[in-house]
């Protein structure tokens, strides 16, 4: 096989695993599916349901965050937030090329001993659109976007729902949905108990952390149609960005 026609074999398989990725996020469970009320705690509810062909139980998280859309977006851009309030998050960060609608992100969940930690490497898309104010993040894996780390278990299938939606200036109504198969050998009751407690913890930790000063001063920016573009420092009447002067 010639150079040239292993690099296109590679971009084909490397686009089919994206593909396939895109495509099991849209086969999340849907959002008014038959959920089972798992936990309730803090104004969070936890639900969760079988997934067809899979031993691991799908999620769906639904609170309100004392926190805008603008801070808790200013979080989700900054691929090192996750090591803030993702529960077990340990390693996080960016890698290749992207923007705000389609970027890339490599991070390591820490796993309870003496189960491998697992690492992710996903593609995340951005929509959102100022009529229905709401923002919408898609995280699919595509395990073969970067390579191996000998130290972790690659996670080949994780597929990422993220509905952000605002209910006053300083609240935002926050869905999450998401189904994981972990690969490798590990007991379904043991991931089946994370689906709860991770959302829980992650959940607490996200509204405090978009709390923080770092994550204030932010606002959407929109395009002519009316779709949401990017996010960027306000700038108030005197040419600084919002918090300079504060």
């Amino acid at each position: 096989m010639t150079l040239t026609t292993r690099t296109r074999l590679l971009v084909c398989i490397t686009a089919l695993l994206m593909a396939a990725g895109t495509a099991s996020g849209e086969g999340l469970p849907p959002e008014d599916g038959p959920w089972e009320l798992r936990k309730e705690s803090d104004g969070i509810q936890i639900y969760t349901t079988e997934y067809a062909g899979s031993d691991f139980e799908a999620f769906k998280a639904v609170t309100v965050l004392d926190a805008s859309i603008e801070q808790l977006m200013a979080v989700m851009i900054d691929p090192k937030s996750c090591l803030e309030w993702v529960h077990n998050c340990i390693v996080s960060r960016a890698f290749g090329e992207g923007d705000f609608y389609d970027r890339y992100a490599y991070s390591v969940n820490d796993m309870p001993w003496p189960v491998a930690d697992r690492d992710y490497v996903l593609h995340i898309n951005t929509r959102g659109d100022k009529a229905s104010n709401q923002v919408i993040m898609r995280l699919n894996a595509v395990p073969g976007a970067r390579k191996e780390n000998d130290d972790y278990q690659r996670v080949e299938v994780s597929d990422t729902l993220y509905r952000f939606e605002p209910v006053s200036a300083n609240k935002t109504r926050l869905v999450w949905v998401q189904h994981t198969e972990p690969n490798g050998a590990i007991p379904s009751w043991l991931v089946n108990s994370l689906v709860v407690d991770i959302p829980l913890k992650s959940i607490k930790n996200l509204e405090q952390v978009a709390q923080q000063d770092k994550y204030n001063g932010y606002e959407l920016i929109y395009d002519k149609e009316g779709q949401l573009s990017g996010i960027a420092k306000a700038i108030n009447k005197t040419g600084q960005t919002r918090g300079d002067d504060e």
